[in-house]
């Protein structure tokens, strides 16, 4: 049996107008149309086939799922029927900790370390750490040193300049006593004692 014509259709016929056809729809696009062909035409491509491969899964999903009946979870009101094998747990305490909990609390004996009436020992507080610490002592040990050093040096100054001093008496009471008197004879006397000293000061060293 043929479809009966709209009544536009018929009237349109009648008058001789044709009416516009219905557009077929045109497929979505990704991104401009005019992209040359390369990197990025094959990036929308791959892009667009991915989008109507994802749409045609949920299609089928949906089509899945008006398809089979909805099945709704029997949730049990009740508890399960109880199991021979594993009985449930009672609420009686242990022989063992029955006669624990009846038994008298013993007294906490403290030990010899331990303060009375249960006080907490203090504790020892450590020594706050000294920034630098070991660059300080290394710094105090190297002073130290170049103390010493500095006083050896000026005691060895001061013994080169005690020399240099007798040296320099012993030869003027040498020359002196080299020199002679009025009559011109050396004093044997006075060489003598410079003599005995300038001895004595090499055996003392």
């Amino acid at each position: 049996m043929a479809t009966k014509r709209k009544h536009d259709e018929i009237g349109a016929a009648a008058v001789g107008v044709n009416l516009p056809t219905k557009r077929a729809k045109k497929g979505f696009s990704v991104g401009p149309a005019n992209l040359p062909d390369g990197t990025y035409r094959r990036k929308a491509k791959k892009i667009k086939d991915n989008l109507v491969r994802k749409a045609k899964v949920r299609k089928l999903y949906s089509k899945i799922k008006q398809k089979e009946p909805v099945v709704t979870p029997k949730y049990y009101s009740e508890a399960p029927p109880p199991d021979p094998a594993n009985p449930p747990a009672s609420m009686e305490l242990h022989p063992a900790r029955q006669a624990m909990l009846e038994q008298p609390a013993a007294k906490h004996i403290p030990s010899h370390g331990a303060p009375p009436n249960g006080a907490r020992p203090r504790r020892t507080r450590r020594p706050k750490p000294v920034p630098f610490e070991k660059e300080a002592r290394l710094a105090q040990e190297r002073r130290q040193e170049d103390e010493t050093r500095r006083h050896e040096a000026e005691e060895a100054r001061a013994e080169r300049q005690r020399k240099l001093g007798e040296r320099e008496r012993f030869r003027k009471v040498m020359a002196k006593a080299r020199k002679g008197g009025k009559n011109g004879q050396r004093k044997l006397g006075r060489e003598s004692k410079v003599l005995l000293e300038r001895v004595k000061n090499i055996v003392a060293d």
